[in-house]
């Protein structure tokens, strides 16, 4: 029995990485800017919608990983396969729009959180984007993998910034098993909503965690390991979540009269939470939103690549060098490109792309679903590994609910109720 549990271990070790890299790049730039926008405007009215994504997150990144691990194929080639061209095309635009514009956001957070230090965005942006691209493109699999792994474990400067802001915890604890909404519901709060929804569960994150899976040669016979690596990685980014919000809430939000601000910046979370809970908190949320910023500027790219390249059949993987792969590599210097470029240019307003980037990914989330659950179900495709009932149920119903809130949004914005 000691020797089997030692073997486990050993073999949850050699699959564990893909489903913990992807869940924490999820607590990206725009993400981390997310919560804390929801805990300074609304306190912990939000925290409610974190204890459902986080068992939906789940069951959708499980789905990525086992279809990864019985087809040995990525998701963009299982949708060009099984739904043609067209399909394949028409999810490709809306991935390359989500992922540009949280590549986009990523860069406004490494920008956003070495500027709290003093160091200008000139400087800051060309030298992480040339240092993400020599990583991934002169790094072996193995390489790439530690690097992403390290930078998961810096997320616990969140947890530390929480704890050190000294929330009510009974108060946050309660509203996190139980729903509770502002006096005022307006635009802004279903619009943050789908953004804490578009950051939690990410329309990349399919892509990458897939891919990844068939990268690294994780065959179904594994998949048990594999799944554990999922479900801790679910667990550990909303765990992380939950402390953004909750520190956010404590530095900003006031409870007495219920009235919550909108944030300026990134920066304005950081330094609220100096008076509250010393200087050293400070540091803290901006070396996670930095390190946040980093992880993800590598893994978004990354994730577009791998999907282009199985789409179109083209040579794909970190495994691979350039000559290998030059299409590939190519895609992925271009998103880095593009979201350093973007923030080079002169700008005010950098929280309201990393918002908006999640905004964005929530409103193209449902594409993405639907693709996935076709595929899944498909007992040509999964054979004995199609998904359960309950699967479906909740899936489905993140899906049609998603719809139904960024309806809800437009209506809201159109009848002028606030915002």
């Amino acid at each position: 029995m000691k020797r089997l549990s030692r073997r486990g271990i050993f073999l949850f070790l050699a699959v564990m990485g893909p489903g913990i890299i992807t869940a924490a790049a999820d607590n990206d730039a725009g993400g981390i800017t997310t919560y804390s926008v929801a805990g300074a405007k609304y306190g912990f009215h939000l925290l409610w919608v974190l204890l459902i994504i986080t068992v939906v997150l789940a069951m959708v990144q499980e789905m990525s990983a086992r279809m990864g691990a019985v087809t040995q194929k990525g998701l963009g080639e299982l949708i060009r396969e099984e739904f043609g061209v067209k399909w394949t095309l028409f999810a490709l635009v809306a991935l390359l729009v989500a992922n540009l514009a949280t590549t986009v956001a990523e860069f406004a957070g490494i920008a956003v959180s070495l500027g709290m230090f003093g160091i200008p965005k000139y400087v800051c942006v060309p030298v992480a984007a040339v240092g993400i691209w020599f990583l991934v493109v002169k790094g072996s699999f193995r390489t790439v993998e530690r690097v992403f792994l390290f930078f998961a474990v810096i997320f616990g400067s969140y947890v530390v910034a929480g704890i050190l802001a000294k929330p009510d915890w009974g108060q946050a604890l309660g509203a996190l098993v139980k729903p509770q909404f502002p006096a005022k519901l307006d635009a802004r709060y279903f619009v943050l909503i789908i953004a804490v929804i578009g950051t939690t569960i990410t329309p990349w994150m399919q892509y990458f965690l897939q891919a990844t899976v068939v990268d690294k040669g994780i065959h179904i016979k594994d998949y048990k390991y594999q799944k554990w690596d999922v479900l801790i990685g679910a667990f550990l980014t909303d765990f992380v979540s939950f402390f953004i919000i909750v520190a956010a809430a404590a530095a900003l939000y006031n409870f007495k009269t219920n009235h919550g601000v909108d944030i300026a910046d990134a920066a304005t979370a950081a330094r609220a939470l100096r008076p509250l809970a010393g200087h050293y908190a400070e540091i803290l949320f901006a070396i996670g939103l930095f390190n946040a910023s980093l992880l993800a500027s590598a893994v978004v790219p990354l994730s577009t690549a791998y999907t282009y390249s199985e789409a179109f059949g083209w040579e794909v993987g970190v495994s691979r060098r350039w000559r290998e792969a030059p299409l590939f590599y190519g895609i992925y210097t271009f998103c880095i490109a593009f979201g350093a470029l973007v923030i080079l240019v002169p700008s005010e307003r950098l929280i309201d792309m990393m918002v908006n980037a999640q905004t964005v990914s929530g409103m193209l989330l449902p594409v993405v679903l639907f693709f996935m659950l076709k595929l899944i179900n498909n007992k040509a495709i999964m054979g004995e590994y199609t998904n359960s009932r309950i699967y479906n149920i909740l899936t489905w119903g993140m899906a049609l609910g998603l719809i139904v809130l960024t309806a809800l949004s437009i209506i809201a914005h159109i009848l002028g109720w606030g915002g």
